[in-house]
């Protein structure tokens, strides 16, 4: 199962293994990590599980769908690696994902 890392705006880590298939968002909730609020719950309808990925994981998480690059218009400090993490899903070759959290959520 891959594990994803998730780091906070004060640099507190929480590891967590992510089935393949769910969301970085829905493992960030299920684990309770600080700073992600998912207040539409996965609907890519708000802009509160806004992460950063890790420069090195770009690549593998993708670009974000054109949908998704609207809602980023609602987040706090939007950087070029930032995701929306309902909209990313978890696959195999995510194994050591990073994502860092902003210091708050639109």
């Amino acid at each position: 199962m891959p594990k994803i890392t998730y780091i906070t705006a004060d640099g507190a880590e929480t590891a967590v293994d992510a089935p393949v298939g769910s969301t970085v968002m829905e493992n960030a909730i299920k684990n309770m990590v600080p700073g992600i609020e998912a207040e539409c719950g996965g609907a890519c309808a708000c802009a509160t599980c806004h992460v950063y990925v890790d420069e090195a994981w770009a690549a593998t998480t993708g670009a974000p769908e054109p949908m998704e690059e609207d809602m980023l218009d609602f987040a706090y400090d939007v950087q070029p690696n930032s995701r929306l993490s309902c909209q990313v899903k978890v696959t195999e070759a995510m194994d050591g994902l990073v994502v860092r959290i902003p210091e708050r959520q639109a």
